[in-house]
């Protein structure tokens, strides 16, 4: 049996706040296999957004093990984890992240050219194309609208061809109609690049199409199963 692509064992996370040390995540223990959906539901507060940035070597674990990819994250350097997530994973927020100074083609070649692929703007247009914005590619973000930056996000994120999508809340910004395709995209997305996909929401409908969900509630796993 091949191993997971993700997998956390007893996986704790505190962060100091305003009033000391605060316990985000206590002893998650998970596996994700490539190829999978999985969602990640909760009230707010519950740690979901947290572990989805351990996942991807955004935050580091306070004790336990975070692996990705046969890696052990807890001992990789700040560059070493750059590259790991540059070269393996797409990475979608709630809220666009789109450099202003750039055009939406030179933001989606970005990952690609830092990479040192020579094919970085042809395959830009290719996605940009493929979330239906080949025609605004040398358009700015604030020329865009809300639901345009976020697709130029999801083409940004598919550039590299990545092995796990990591997804947080990606449709919290938007009206539900614009959310509905974002999300049918995101899906292509990973259909297209046969990738692992993890994703945060609170839409119970955006849940029932992931293959499995994990239910947080206090930085705890409180269910997991098979989404309906």
């Amino acid at each position: 049996m091949t191993s997971p692509i993700l997998s956390l064992s007893n996986a704790t996370l505190s962060l100091e706040g305003n009033a000391g040390l605060v316990q985000i995540l206590h002893g998650i223990s998970l596996d994700v296999h490539r190829g999978e959906t999985l969602g990640l539901i909760g009230p707010s507060g519950s740690g979901k957004s947290s572990l989805l940035m351990l996942m991807g070597g955004l935050e580091r674990a306070t004790s336990g093990k975070v692996m990705a990819l046969d890696h052990d994250l807890s001992a990789m350097n700040e560059d070493q984890l750059a590259r790991l997530r540059r070269d393996n994973f797409g990475i979608v927020f709630q809220s666009f992240h789109l450099i202003p100074t750039m055009t939406a083609v030179e933001n989606v070649a970005t990952p690609l050219e830092l990479a040192n692929q020579p094919d970085a703007q042809s395959r830009a247009v290719q996605e940009l194309e493929a979330v239906g914005l080949g025609a605004r590619a040398g358009h700015y973000p604030s020329q865009l609208s809300g639901g345009e930056q976020q697709r130029v996000a999801l083409a940004r994120a598919a550039a590299p061809r990545p092995a796990i999508i990591l997804a947080d809340e990606p449709t919290g910004n938007l009206d539900s109609s614009t959310g509905a395709l974002i999300i049918d995209l995101l899906f292509d997305l990973r259909d297209r690049h046969d990738a692992t996909l993890v994703l945060v929401t609170h839409d119970p409908e955006l849940a029932a199409r992931c293959d499995r969900v994990i239910n947080l509630r206090d930085g705890r796993i409180e269910a997991a199963g098979a989404a309906a």
